[in-house]
């Protein structure tokens, strides 16, 4: 037992790291695809909107799950720290597949001169969305249940 117990109480880092990296590409996903907003070609990038009605309640679910993981890595114990972590990976999750949605759109609508550069954005949402995955599967690992997935969980932000 006294491993499982150490593994648990001790492993918030390595949770808290990949969170940080799903946050780190979802920057670069606001900011590639944001950018797009004043080019004046992509400016009415069909998608782009839609996208980002996502892309902003996915990003507000990272943030918070990052700063849930800080605070359980800091020595805080709370279970409702780690419910609201849990509620906030699978909030991001459901929020990414409309966010990959939207990037799909966008890439059949842009001129050939930025399909690449939506490439990129669409790579830089593939590793956020494999990080929080891995996230998701760390707090399991550990013995966690995740709440119900593919539906919004409430009792956070109206997103």
């Amino acid at each position: 037992m006294y491993p499982y117990y150490y593994y648990r109480v001790n492993n918030w880092d390595h949770i808290l790291m990949l969170l940080r990296q799903s946050l780190y590409a979802e920057e670069m996903v606001c900011s590639m695809s944001s950018e797009l907003f004043h080019i004046p070609e992509t400016k009415d990038l069909e998608g782009n909107d839609e996208m980002h009605s996502h892309l902003v309640p996915a990003s507000y679910h990272r943030v918070t799950a990052v700063g849930s993981a800080q605070r359980l890595k800091n020595g805080e114990q709370r279970e409702t720290i780690v419910q609201t972590m849990t509620t906030c990976i699978i909030n991001a999750e459901n929020q990414d597949r409309k966010v990959r949605e939207g990037l799909n759109t966008m890439e059949q609508n842009a001129s050939q001169e930025y399909k690449a550069f939506i490439q990129v954005i669409i790579k830089w949402q593939e590793q956020a969305e494999s990080y929080l995955m891995q996230a998701k599967e760390a707090v399991k690992s550990m013995g966690y249940s995740m709440p119900a997935e593919n539906e919004q969980q409430t009792g956070e932000a109206l997103y």
